[in-house]
Parts: C-alpha cells; structure tokens; sequence
C-alpha cells in the first residue's frame, strides 16, 4: 500500500546585530532583539499559527488516518518560547492526538556534523531530551540540519541508538535507484533511511503558485493521482518540506493551506495512507544500502553543501567555529551563557548569507548589504565570542587536558542518567507497591474492627457466668446453719437417751 510520509522542518536562527571592530571585548551581546522578535511574530502569524491549526483541524477530522512528523531545533525552540508561545501551545495539542512524531536534530541547526563530531552528538542528544520534556517523546529518528548526510554521519546516528534517518534523495546519489524505497546506511546497516522526493516536495514547497509552471494551477487530486500512478512496489513517497512553506514561501492566498486540507480526503480514494516517519521504518525493511561518501543536502540544485562552505569566507568562518581547541574548550566549560551563545553562533544561515552562488531566487541576507558585509559583521562578533573562550582555561592548557575533562563531564552525564532512570524505575516498582499495602492497611484495620467487636460479645458470657456462681456460693451459706442445728440437736438425743437407761435401772 502506497504510504505518504509527511514531515515538517521548523527552524529560524537569532538574528545577529550590526557588530564593530571596536566593540570587540567589551560588548558581549551580539543579537537583534527587534528583528528577532518581528521576524518571529510574522512568521507565526502569516505561516506556523494558520498550517498548524489547520493540520489540528485535519486530525480532528480524519482521526488516527492523517499523520505528520515534525523537527524543531533547540534554537527556534527559544524563539518560540519568547516571542511566540501560542505556536509551542498548538504543537502540543498535535502531539496529544497521537498522530504526531517529533525527529531529533542538532540543537543548533549548525554544521558540526562536518566540523566537529563530539559537538554534535552532544547537540542532537541535548535536543532529543528537549523533545521528552516539552513532549514527553524520545525521538527514534533523526534528521540532521538541512537533511545533510553522510555515510559518517549515519554512522554516528546509529551509535546514538536512532533507529532511522532523513536524508536527500539527491539524482546524483540515486542514479537508477528510486527513492520511493526505505535503504539503509552503508556503514551502519541497522540504520534505515528515508530519502527525499525532492520533486514532489519542490512542486508543493517552491511551484506551487508559479503561474509559469507547465503544472500551475496543482490541485490536490491532480497531486495524488501522481503518486497513485507510481510504479508497484514504490511505495514510500517522503514529502519534506520547511513549515514556512505554507504561508510564507507560498502565501496564504495561494490557497496552499485548502490544497493540505484536501489531500487527506483524495488519498483515501486511492487507498494511499499516511504514516510518520518510525511507522514507515516499522513497516518496510530496506531493500538495498544506499553508499553516501560525501555529505548531501536538501539545498540548491547541487545538494551538497556548498551553500555553506564553497567559498574563501564561509571556510575561513567555519574553521575558526570549529577549531578543535575551541570546541574542547567550549564543552568542558560550565559556562551557561557562553554555550548559549556557541548555539546561536553556529547556526547554518550565518554562513549561508555569505554565499556568493549564482541564485535562482532571491536569496534572503538578514540585514547584510552583501556576502562579504555578513562575513565583516559575523567575523567581528566570532572575535569577541573566541577571545571570551580563550579567557576560560589557560593557553597552557593542553587539547588533550581539555578532553579528558570533557570525558569526565561526559561520565558523570551518563551517570546521572543511569541514576535518573534508576530513580524512575523504582519510583514506578513503588507506584505499583504502595497501592497494595494501602490494601493490606484497610484489611489490618477491618480486622483490628472485627476482633474489637467480637471481645466484648465473649467477655459477656463469662460475667453472667460469675453471677450465675454467686447465689450458689449463697445457697452454701444458707445451708451452713443448717448443720450447725444439727449439731446442737444430737448432744439432747445423748442425754434422752441416757435420761431413759437410768430409769431403766
């Protein structure tokens, strides 16, 4: 049966402010309060708010048929829970229908995936333990920023215990291959993968109100039809998209949130279902290992990661954000606001605004003039944060000190966390106890009632039987008496007797 997996990145980066050379080391603040919060009123208002609320409606509707999948790195999450709390409200609505699967990620949305694996595997683990407490849900899948993947990187996944990964569906990965099948990593086999179809993903995401497009104006049944005349057999179709494209990349007035309200009710007349992403792993074994040597994204037309790293400045940018002493450094320290700065910095955008590729679209720069305006200001702020760093520890200090401190703080995570689960196991074992010994309390105390009320019914008895002894004890004495007449009548029998024998004589 031909499956829909329907997934939904939500992401946005702070906002960086305009940062001179001269405020190098003495101004510590490096973000855009009143872009942060304007951009992120806007994009709730015109897109999250209306689509959410419209896939609540859905579900409501449909019931446990329709079902979507979500990421939030750690970073949007602080937005959201700042400017816009109504959005993180309506999340967690979705989540209690029970049709709603939440993926892991870098907590940051960042690149240390390329740059830095210790960082990321302590980013995607951070995030997941974010998704259990805001939504009582531990990922089993993971998607990376921008759905960059690697045969490294799944192999790092599947060491963190994920069961399943996103990735790209990239032409020149796939070849021949079609991405309508569940694979697995090369180097780490238990891991499944689910690619990207990136051609039906674009046509709702980027064409869907191009009136160019030979396939203008898409309808819903025109959409389903598609995937209804798939080959037999292909029957995993991964539609992923940002959730910006329902009302910001495709304006409300496109009708964009109408063709979503209608997809549900023209797929179950094609018998085409919906799952999440661990449903359809669940389901479906990989047919095939799908080789990935180099890293591939779900941006540009190459896939690849160029957008971030393909010229002078963004390479430069990215060394010195992950040079190896630094990102030692960084997570040894204890420092909260440092580490919440070191998210915020290693956002994807702010390298990607300073790319200098030919764009077919517009290509959104925040408030950079130009590619090398974001590389001055972002490069200024990074002088401030690194030389912040370095004032930590002590240049004599050596990498390697560094990460066995970093282990050590590791270990004594991991502790905490066999100790939390340790805690929560024999918290649960009492749960199930305290209950029979309240049981076993009452009975005690019915008993204790019973045996009260039986003891007087048996002291009775044995008191009316005392009282029954006394008028015998009476009777005794009354019969005392009796005997002691006796004994005064014989001496007179005596002296009759004797009275008589003397006359005898």
């Amino acid at each position: 049966m031909k499956t829909i997996c329907l997934y939904f990145e939500i992401h946005q980066p702070y906002h960086l402010k305009r940062y001179r050379f001269f405020e190098i080391g003495t101004d510590h603040y490096y973000y855009d309060d009143y872009e942060n919060e304007r951009a992120v009123t806007e994009i709730a208002q015109r897109s999250y708010i209306p689509a959410l609320r419209t896939m609540l409606e859905m579900m409501q509707q449909y019931g446990q048929y329709f079902r979507v999948a979500f990421s939030i790195s750690g970073v949007m999450l602080e937005l959201l829970e700042q400017y816009a709390p109504e959005v993180l409200d309506l999340l967690q609505q979705l989540n209690e229908t029970g049709c709603v699967e939440f993926l892991a990620e870098p907590y940051s949305h960042g690149l240390a995936s390329l740059g830095s694996p210790e960082s990321f595997v302590s980013e995607t683990k951070r995030q997941a333990r974010k998704m259990k407490e805001l939504f009582n849900h531990t990922p089993k899948v993971m998607r990376n920023s921008s759905l960059i993947y690697s045969d490294e990187i799944g192999m790092m996944a599947a060491e963190m215990g994920f069961r399943g990964m996103i990735a790209e569906g990239a032409k020149h990965i796939l070849g021949w291959k079609s991405p309508h099948y569940v694979y697995q990593c090369a180097m780490a086999p238990k891991l499944s993968l689910l690619l990207r179809d990136y051609k039906l993903s674009d046509d709702i995401s980027l064409r869907f109100n191009d009136a160019s497009w030979s396939e203008y104006p898409l309808m819903a049944d025109k959409f389903v039809n598609w995937i209804a005349a798939l080959p037999k057999g292909e029957d995993v179709i991964n539609i992923f998209m940002e959730l910006l494209a329902l009302g910001m990349y495709q304006p409300l007035e496109s009708n964009i949130l109408e063709f979503l309200r209608a997809l549900p009710s023209m797929a179950c007349q094609k018998d085409i279902i919906f799952a999440t992403p661990s449903e359809v792993i669940a389901k479906n074994k990989p047919v095939a290992p799908m080789e990935m040597l180099y890293p591939v994204s779900w941006n540009d037309e190459e896939r690849d990661t160029s957008c971030w790293l393909g010229n002078g400045m963004q390479r430069e940018a990215f060394n010195k954000l992950y040079d190896e002493k630094i990102v030692g450094r960084i997570l040894a320290c204890q420092d909260r606001r440092l580490k919440q700065d070191w998210d915020r910095l290693q956002a994807s955008n702010n390298l990607r605004y300073m790319t200098t590729k030919p764009m077919m679209v517009n290509m959104y720069r925040s408030i950079y003039d130009s590619p090398y305006d974001a590389f001055t200001n972002y490069m200024n702020i990074l002088g401030d944060f690194l030389k912040r760093v370095r004032d930590l520890f002590s240049e004599d200090v050596e990498n390697d000190e560094l990460n066995s401190l970093y282990t050590q703080i590791t270990n004594l995570d991991k502790e905490l966390a066999v100790k939390e689960n340790e805690i929560s196991r024999l918290r649960a074992r009492l749960e199930k106890y305290e209950p029979k010994k309240e049981d076993e309390e009452k009975e005690e105390a019915s008993a204790k009632k019973v045996t009260a009320k039986d003891e007087p019914k048996k002291a009775e008895p044995k008191k009316a039987a005392v009282k029954k002894a006394e008028p015998k004890k009476a009777a005794v004495k009354k019969a005392e008496p009796k005997k002691t007449e006796a004994k005064k009548t014989a001496p007179k029998k005596v002296e009759a007797k004797k009275a008589t024998a003397k006359k005898a004589k």
